[in-house]
């Protein structure tokens, strides 16, 4: 039998190798094998870079590179049996080959060893090039079209989920369905065909029984939660005043009670959005607990289910922006003067700095430039005594407002203020109101309520320094 191999095998194979094609896919693939192994060595020695197209070449191109120099080995094979066939020049017999010669036999070490190499390199690199691509840093930061769902994902709460737990999830059918649907956005950044903004709410997420329900307890009972929000007037001064809310979060108590914002919404509810962003709902439908169904409509009578995108309400409906937050101009800014990031102690900062969060500008980079050094000429040419005495403070403000501005407005995605409404609420978008408007009525007469107590308590809105909050201890 090992006669039988090395004639008819171990022979031919070194006789037809020898070939341009054969010998360049040996080069590329140990070229690129000892390039990747070199990288592999010193991530694992030294700090890991960060750059994500270095992760494209040493996670995903040189693989590939090395792949394909394999696969050119039996290719030049091929070409040259195939040529040598036609012209009628294959040896009768192939050249012998003697395993007692040593040089011979060290040849054929030096092949076996290339091979299991091969075979490890190879697994490695499709271990690495899946991980890769399932990281935050390929999602996020090696397709610029990304560039303002990864700004909200690195400051939101969820900046330590990894992408592919929400978008992707286990299983083969789930890690095949998101690279086909990787490779249609592909094609549409290669050929400049990608909608501007990225179109939200994303149809394809899975339902948050595989997502949120993953860290999160629908049922728990949460109770109450405090409220605080500042805001800032457009005076001198920058008069503060606060609002105090009580939340009822509520949720399933020891009971078995359903209260609160997340009881009333762990039955099944069912509704009907009419447009792309699900801020219409004109139709929705509740199962209650005698098992009877009770529909809630916006619609004439008899006008039946309207035609839309009908869901089974989860978590997302109302946290739809749950890892990819982005805040109005009026709440960034507030955020941060609340903070002192932006100092309240400056005069008109507040009516100024939204002047300028609002205004337009071409790119990133011009409003980075252009921020800044207008809000220093704003006190220089109107309070030139305070920026004298608080040149500091206007620096930190002017660097803190383009800090919000590029974590919220992003012109060439088309992403602006207010461009992805956030559902949590009802202060900036519809929201709550988008059912709890008091206009969904069912045949009997009731309406899902609006009564605003039903979700919160409103204790203070818009007092400056509120009593409540000094006898509860809070500053």
């Amino acid at each position: 039998m090992l006669q039988k191999f090395r004639e008819n095998w171990v022979r031919p194979a070194l006789f037809f190798g020898n070939n341009p094609i054969s010998l360049a896919g040996g080069a590329i693939t140990t070229a690129s094998g000892v390039t990747m192994i070199a990288y592999w060595l010193m991530e694992f020695f030294g700090r890991p870079n960060d750059n994500p197209y270095l992760g494209l070449i040493f996670f995903l191109l040189l693989p590939a590179l090395f792949i394909a120099g394999l696969a050119l080995i039996p290719v030049g094979v091929i070409v040259r049996r195939r040529k040598l066939q036609k012209a009628g020049q294959i040896p009768a017999e192939f050249p012998k080959i003697d395993f007692n010669d040593h040089i011979f036999r060290h040849g054929v070490d030096i092949v076996l060893a290339a091979t299991i190499v091969n075979l490890l390199v190879v697994s490695v690199a499709s271990y690495r090039g899946a991980s890769y691509m399932d990281s935050p840093q390929f999602c996020g930061q090696s397709c610029h079209v990304m560039h303002p769902e990864y700004t909200a994902y690195k400051i939101s709460a969820h900046s330590h989920v990894a992408c592919v737990d929400c978008h992707i999830g286990s299983g083969a059918q789930a890690y095949f369905s998101a690279k086909v649907n990787g490779t249609k956005q592909l094609l549409e950044v290669t050929f400049d065909r990608y909608p501007t903004p990225i179109p939200s709410p994303v149809e394809s997420l899975r339902p948050a029984r595989y997502t949120c329900e993953g860290c999160h307890t629908p049922a728990r009972f949460i109770g109450e939660k405090l409220l605080v929000k500042s805001a800032f007037a457009d005076d001198e001064k920058n008069t503060e005043t606060q609002s105090v809310v009580v939340l009822h979060l509520g949720g399933r108590d020891s009971l078995s009670h359903l209260t609160g914002i997340h009881g009333v919404h762990l039955g099944h509810i069912e509704y009907v959005a009419t447009d792309p962003t699900r801020t219409s709902i004109p139709w929705v439908q509740k199962r209650n607990e005698d098992g009877s169904e009770t529909v809630f409509t916006t619609l004439p009578a008899g006008s039946g289910v309207p035609q839309g995108e009908r869901r089974v309400m989860d978590c997302i409906d109302c946290h739809n922006r749950a890892a990819h937050t982005f805040v109005t101009a009026e709440d960034a800014l507030n955020r941060a003067m609340a903070e002192g990031a932006v100092s309240p102690d400056l005069p008109w900062i507040h009516k100024k700095s939204m002047e300028l969060l609002k205004a337009n500008y071409a790119s990133e980079a011009e409003a980075s430039v252009k921020i800044p050094a207008e809000l220093v000429a704003f006190y220089r040419s109107e309070h030139p005594e305070v920026l004298a005495a608080k040149a500091a403070l206007v620096k930190a403000a002017g660097d803190q407002l383009v800090v919000l501005y590029s974590q919220n407005v992003f012109p060439f995605m088309k992403v602006t203020w207010g461009t992805h409404p956030n559902h949590i609420g009802h202060m900036d978008y519809p929201g709550c109101f988008r059912c709890h408007d008091g206009n969904h009525a069912a045949k009997d007469g009731t309406s899902i309520t609006q009564d605003c107590s039903a979700c919160h308590n409103l204790l203070v809105v818009d007092e400056a320094k509120p009593k409540v909050l000094t006898d509860l201890g809070i500053q």
